[in-house]
């Protein structure tokens, strides 16, 4: 289970990476653009790289340190990478993309974020057809109807697939001569274009194209495909007109980003700091300090200070070595596990009136505890904000959530929360 019991935090499922270049180590560019979308997924990473005739994969489970000891060494021109968490699917290594297939029409390697609504029934019909699954993934329903398709072109079965399934989904995939990344008529997962010198790459985020020293060229549109081959990039619409409408899931900007991305024409960073700035102009708290829990909150806890002139502190220390915490379900766990990972100081926060900001709450476990830890600390007064809207109802498009009586909104008002 992904959801995170200690900073209460839901979790992206994935991070995907595609590069098409001629010139460059493929296998080594696709491992540096997912080490800059390791925030995205840490249960397991894998390569996949190809020459147009053959595709050399390596994957793991863990971080991807862990999960790729050495890179695949084939001479290729193209590659696509995936780092994973799991919320559909169990964590299996059998689970780990990207997913490679060998069919009548060529071969693929397709790497998935996001989540398929009606994949249950999709299967259901395939193997009822015939066809063999040898994963728990929903993304394995996808590898399935593009090689059942009847279109000409390896790219048509691509769009012919995408067409029947539902939910999010962006898809960066290697055909024998081809990279294709498309986009879900909603849009609901990021995914964007950039140019190396002598060629091109795809991403979930922006900041991985810094990392390889790509230019961000634009995001991909709802319901959109791009082809890149050696003619260059291609576009084409594959979506019916009447089912696209773009509708981002809001947490790419409150928390599964990272801040130095571009999602959408739009700063990660600014649109944090403008939370921030909105929550003091709703709440107006007169206070000492400004602290964020740390990492999630503290790009709205800067744009908090600076809104209200009140100055910001770092008051709760992240211990980053903590690693994950095996957690039993009492208070006396938990609490010893919020301890292990934060650290109040006295010195900072004793005697302070404390405006405490955090991206969101979800079951709202653990906040009462950090003020429990703030107070012990000698903190005066605090006021705890949260820079996102109230999480009232669970998610099926590819996060880790809580059923809906889990959800503290859901059964608080914000006054009792």
């Amino acid at each position: 289970m992904n959801y995170d019991p200690i900073f209460d935090k839901w979790h992206e499922e994935c991070g995907v990476f595609g590069v098409f270049d001629r010139t460059v180590d493929v296998a080594r560019y696709v491992y540096w653009g997912l080490f800059a979308l390791q925030h995205r997924g840490q249960e397991s990473a894998g390569i996949a790289i190809t020459d147009g005739n053959e595709v050399a994969l390596k994957k793991g489970m863990g971080l991807l340190t862990e999960a790729i000891k050495e890179l695949p060494t084939l001479k290729s021109h193209m590659g696509t990478g995936h780092v994973r968490y799991s919320t559909t699917g169990s964590n299996n290594p059998r689970n780990i993309q990207p997913l490679v297939i060998h069919y009548q029409g060529g071969q693929i390697a397709v790497a998935h974020n996001g989540n398929l609504t009606n994949a249950l029934g999709i299967r259901r019909q395939l193997e009822a057809d015939g066809s063999i699954f040898q994963t728990t993934m929903d993304s394995e329903v996808i590898v399935n109807l593009i090689a059942r398709s009847k279109a000409d072109t390896q790219e048509e079965r691509i769009a012919d697939a995408a067409r029947q399934i539902e939910g999010a989904f962006s898809l960066v995939i290697t055909t024998n001569d081809s990279l294709v990344g498309l986009r879900d008529p909603q849009g609901f997962r990021p995914l964007c274009l950039g140019k190396t010198e002598h060629g091109y790459v795809l991403s979930s985020e922006s900041c991985a194209f810094d990392a390889i020293k790509a230019e961000f060229i634009r995001d991909i549109d709802p319901g959109e495909m791009v082809i890149i081959d050696d003619r260059g990039v291609r576009s084409t619409i594959y979506a019916e007109p009447q089912k696209i409408d773009k509708k981002l899931c809001v947490f790419e900007y409150i928390y599964f980003a990272r801040s130095d991305s571009k999602i959408d024409g739009q700063s990660v960073y600014e649109t944090r700091l403008n939370m921030g700035r909105e929550l003091y102009n709703e709440t107006k708290y007169d206070a000492d300090i400004v602290m964020s829990i740390p990492d999630s909150g503290t790009t709205a806890a800067l744009g908090y200070a600076r809104a209200s002139g009140i100055p910001f502190a770092e008051g709760l220390i992240k211990n980053r070595y903590s690693g994950r915490t095996f957690i039993k379900p009492n208070q006396e766990e938990r609490e010893l596990a919020v301890r292990m990972k934060l650290n109040a100081m006295p010195e900072v926060v004793g005697g302070k009136r404390i405006v405490l900001i955090d991206d969101s709450i979800v079951r709202g476990t653990t906040s009462g505890l950090i003020v429990k830890m703030l107070k012990e600390a000698g903190a005066k007064e605090i006021y705890m904000c949260v820079s996102s809207p109230a999480i009232e109802y669970s998610c099926h498009y590819g996060i880790d959530t809580s059923v809906r009586k889990e959800l503290i909104a859901a059964t608080h008002t914000i006054e009792e929360i």
